[in-house]
């Protein structure tokens, strides 16, 4: 991830809250490269304590090179009662992931729960085919592999809600008038989709990339107790044109719904999926000559806003070039 000729560690800083109205956290690492080897070069996680702004911070752990200290307890008043010091034998490892297994320590505990609960999603539409044995399971997996299984998940947790969040899906996929699970006799997990015109349902097996692709994003979105963070790669590779703009509405509404509890994270290269944001939400990035990354928000750009007032939709200016400079 180092831009090619540069030294020194990358680092990265992330604020967050445990609950909305929680006092933010500020977490950062650093990871620097010894020997050819990525290691973890510093740690730190420390907490406002002046309301919900990051004011005055107060330290909860702070490790440079495997060695620094760590705090015990819910809160920090900055003398050393709590403090203990640590020397971390593995510096391949997070401190977060050794002490925030540790009930001594609740908010690197928090912390380290905040990070797991992150869904990552690159669906597979071939991994979504596969007939998985019967079991539940929480979360979709990466690929939408598990699609069954979290569906299995779902009408074991919320019952007959699961039959009115799969009426939702159906009514947002054209041509799709009804989706059910079946088990096999096998204890095989079957999806049914039973399509407009045909008297038999079709299976996942048989159901085309853009229809599973858009029945495991919907199935995501309308999870009762979404993820923290979702992060979503190219949501729009093998789903029809006309998609892009809908599947971009129901994201925007889940953070919505869930707002303070659910931020979501888009990559796209599809100015249709565009066109249903608004400038604050999206960003550019193009690889520069010295091989460094240019991020520019869209709200920054001269004249964008008047240009969408006017009729103009976003993914348009963003197609046209309008999105890469700042003002």
């Amino acid at each position: 991830m180092r831009t090619q000729g540069r030294t020194g560690p990358i680092l990265f800083t992330l604020y967050f809250r445990l609950e909305p109205e929680a006092r933010p956290i500020q977490y950062t690492f650093a990871v620097d490269s010894e020997d050819g080897i990525p290691r973890v070069a510093r740690e730190e996680l420390l907490q406002s304590s002046e309301g919900a702004k990051i004011g005055r911070l107060k330290k909860f752990l702070g490790v440079v090179a495997g060695v620094g200290e760590v705090w015990a307890g819910a809160d920090v008043d900055g003398s050393d009662q709590g403090r203990q010091t640590v020397r971390l034998l593995d510096r391949d490892k997070l401190a977060i992931a050794t002490f925030g297994q540790l009930a001594d320590h609740p908010r690197i505990a928090g912390f380290r729960e905040y990070l797991e609960s992150w869904y990552l999603s690159y669906f597979v539409p071939g991994d979504a085919r596969r007939l998985v044995t019967s079991g539940a399971q929480r979360r979709l997996d990466r690929t939408g592999a598990n699609l069954g299984n979290v569906l299995q998940y779902m009408e074991r947790q919320y019952g007959t809600g699961l039959k009115r969040i799969l009426a939702e899906i159906a009514t947002a996929i054209p041509g799709v008038e009804t989706i059910k699970t079946r088990v096999s006799e096998d204890k095989r997990l079957l999806i049914a989709f039973s399509e407009r015109g045909y008297k038999d349902p079709f299976f996942q097996y048989g159901m085309s990339d853009g229809t599973l692709k858009m029945f495991a994003y919907l199935l995501l979105l309308h999870d009762p107790e979404p993820p923290a963070f979702i992060g979503i790669e190219e949501p729009e590779n093998g789903l029809y044109h006309k998609l892009h703009g809908q599947l971009s509405s129901e994201l925007l509404s889940v953070t919505e719904r869930f707002s303070g509890r659910t931020q979501i994270l888009v990559t796209t290269h599809s100015p249709y999926f565009v066109d249903s944001l608004q400038p604050d939400a999206v960003w550019t990035m193009s690889k520069q000559a010295d091989g460094t990354t240019r991020v520019v928000r869209a709200s920054r750009v001269r004249g964008v806003k008047k240009l969408m007032e006017s009729g103009i939709p976003l993914g348009n200016l963003w197609y046209s070039n309008h999105l890469d400079d700042e003002e």
